[in-house]
Formats: C-alpha cells, sequence, structure tokens
C-alpha cells in the first residue's frame, strides 16, 4: 500500500528559515505607500489537512456581500480583538467562527513573517496541520464556500503567475496560482507564494 509523505517536517524546516515579510505592494515598487498609515494586527489560519490522503490546503470563499474583498478566496481569518492572546489565537478563533473548525484541532506548527495588505492590515499567517477530518460548517455572513486544493499545487512556484489591473489610477500586479475554478490571487497567493518559495530553497 502506497503511503502519502507528511509535509509536517518539511514545513516546520521551511518556518524555521530567515526571510522578510511581503505585502500587496511586492510587485509594484513605484506604488507610494501613504504616510503616517497605521497597520492593524491581523491573524490567518493555513489550514494543511493530511487526514484522507494527499495533504489539501483549506481555504475559503468569501461572501459577496462583505465590504472589503466581496468573492475573493482567502484563508480563515480577520483582524485581532483585544479579547485574543495573540495572532494565534486570532487565527483560531476566526477559522471557528468562519468555518466551524475546532480550536483544539489544529496542530501549529510555527508562522510566516507578516504581511500587509492595501486595507492596511499586518496579517500573520498561521501554518497548521489537521490530522483528523472535519466538516466544515461556513458561517453565512461571511463564507460563501469552504474549499480545498492540493498541497502540492501551491508549493510549486511553477503554476505561479504575475498578472495585473487597473487599480487607483495605476497599474497593479500581483500574484495568482488558479486551480479548477478558483481564481487565487493577491494577499492569499502572495503569502502562498512566500511559503512555496520557502520549501524549494
Amino acid at each position: 500500500m502506497l503511503t502519502t509523505p507528511d509535509p509536517t517536517d518539511q514545513l516546520r524546516a521551511a518556518l524555521r528559515r530567515p526571510g522578510n515579510g511581503s505585502s500587496d505592494f511586492d510587485l509594484n515598487p513605484d506604488f507610494a505607500l501613504p504616510e503616517g498609515r497605521k497597520l492593524r494586527p491581523a491573524g490567518v489560519l493555513v489550514p494543511i489537512s493530511v487526514a484522507d490522503g494527499a495533504p489539501r490546503l483549506i481555504l475559503t470563499k468569501r461572501s459577496s456581500a462583505l465590504k472589503h474583498h466581496p468573492g475573493q478566496i482567502a484563508f480563515p481569518g480577520g483582524k485581532q480583538d483585544n479579547g485574543d492572546a495573540d495572532v494565534t489565537a486570532t487565527a483560531l478563533r476566526e477559522a471557528h467562527e468562519e468555518i466551524g473548525l475546532p480550536q483544539e484541532m489544529p496542530e501549529i506548527l510555527g508562522h510566516l513573517p507578516t504581511h500587509e495588505t492595501v486595507t492596511s492590515f499586518t496579517v500573520t499567517p498561521v501554518v497548521a496541520i489537521l490530522r483528523k477530518p472535519f466538516q466544515p460548517v461556513p458561517e453565512p455572513g461571511e463564507v460563501a464556500e469552504v474549499f480545498s486544493v492540493p498541497l502540492a499545487h501551491v508549493l510549486n512556484p511553477a503554476n505561479y503567475i504575475v498578472e495585473s489591473r487597473r487599480w487607483r489610477g495605476q497599474r497593479r500586479y500581483y500574484f495568482t496560482v488558479p486551480f479548477g475554478p478558483y481564481y487565487i490571487w493577491g494577499a492569499t497567493a502572495r503569502i502562498l507564494r512566500g511559503l512555496a518559495a520557502r520549501i524549494n530553497e
């Protein structure tokens, strides 16, 4: 019987490698960041399920009714609340609220460097392994769909494409890593591209 390699050790090693953070402006060096901007802390969970064979990354499609980033592909997560002990607690709380993931289930492997978004958040990605299956329960006000993609797909740098669109009167470039009907782009794709780079060092 063939067994699928557990990615835990590979991910832990990648997370220990030094490196700088990322931002939505990485591919747009001419964009002038606003002076005196205030960044708000946020945490997102990067949940990787190894419960059913080949490792898969769990993602969400945001509700089209949301004010910020409607309909976009995202990690479960959000801004840090005063009651959260740290950004890891934020990521776990938000994942429980958004997709029904029990807070005790994820095995935390570590953190990726922070990512600055155009919406003035400094986001800490919290990478975790899920060893047991769970049935997602999307929060209808925030999450339109919960789905997964093969981890191998997002860890392959060859699957990333740089695209662009007009934004605030300028052409903005960004990473995408499409999979089937899912257009993964922006901050989510940039964070995953950073993880892919670490894995392939």
